[in-house]
């Protein structure tokens, strides 16, 4: 399979735990999952350049580690994320311009979380506004807090939706409601938004960070060569005719069929035990 991934500057590893503090972006490594969270809570997790671009660095550097093999992406303190931070782009000093953020920010992000070929989880623990919102929406599987909202900010002040958003959500929820969350900025709540099939599921406040460890901790110890077949696969679904897809699942199959952890995988469930895959 051909390797989408951009490989720059990889973690040290750890078996256990690593920690490191980058101001705006936290990283904790736990049983071979990066939780990475956004940390500028004073201001609800807004982006602005730093922030942007240190994901940007985190997800390349998750990507490149071997000893990661499944990523969660969640927010410090009451928000997930509340999109740009506007005060820098109101600022004459401060401003990028929108040409630089969507070019050099949100787009590369958006793209690194649809290449790298390990599941990547949103744990959406509370507010996920604008670009915020459609962040969370391109990872492969959405988990929120029962306290959670999201909602497309844009049009509240003349913009339309970024970060994808155009893209994914008609495709999750239908064209109507897209049209509609996306032109009225309706606020919609987390079990509304599993009702929609927006996100895969929500937890009760008390137990949302044990469904996300779970989860993810589940994820770093499947078929990971595999998941990451899944990924790209569903990628390709979005703009593929029925004939190019069916040729696609060939080729990837045949060379799932030839993984290591299919061997492991059919072997396991033969001797009717619990099968030990290491992604290969």
């Amino acid at each position: 399979m051909k390797n989408h991934l951009i490989i720059l500057n990889a973690l040290n590893r750890h078996d256990i735990i690593e920690s490191m503090s980058n101001n705006s972006i936290l990283i904790t490594i736990e049983k071979q999952v990066a939780f990475v969270t956004l940390n500028r809570p004073e201001v609800f997790n807004s982006f602005n350049r730093e922030m942007a671009l240190r994901l940007q660095k985190t997800l390349d550097d998750c990507a490149s580690d071997k000893s990661v093999r499944a990523i969660v992406i969640t927010g410090n303190g009451k928000a997930f994320c509340a999109g740009q931070d506007l005060k820098e782009v109101t600022s004459p000093e401060l401003n990028p311009g929108f040409k630089k953020i969507l070019e050099e920010h949100y787009n590369p992000i958006i793209r690194r979380i649809r290449s790298i070929e390990k599941p990547i989880v949103a744990a959406v623990n509370g507010v996920a506004a604008g670009a915020g919102a459609n962040i969370a929406l391109a990872c492969d599987i959405v988990i929120a807090n029962e306290n959670a909202s999201f909602i497309q900010a844009f049009s509240k002040i003349g913009l339309i939706p970024d970060s994808a958003g155009t893209f994914f959500l008609p495709r999750l929820i239908g064209f109507q409601k897209a049209s509609a969350l996306a032109m009225l900025g309706d606020k919609i709540s987390a079990m509304e938004a599993e009702r929609l099939g927006m996100i895969y599921t929500y937890a009760a406040a008390e137990k949302f960070d044990d469904m996300v460890r779970k989860t993810a901790l589940k994820l770093a110890n499947m078929p990971t060569k595999a998941l990451g077949m899944i990924k790209q696969l569903l990628n390709q679904s979005m703009i593929n005719d029925l004939e190019a897809q069916l040729n696609m699942e060939s080729e990837y199959q045949i060379e799932a069929a030839s993984s290591q952890d299919y061997a492991e995988g059919v072997a396991a469930f033969i001797e009717k035990r619990q099968p030990n895959f290491k992604g290969n």
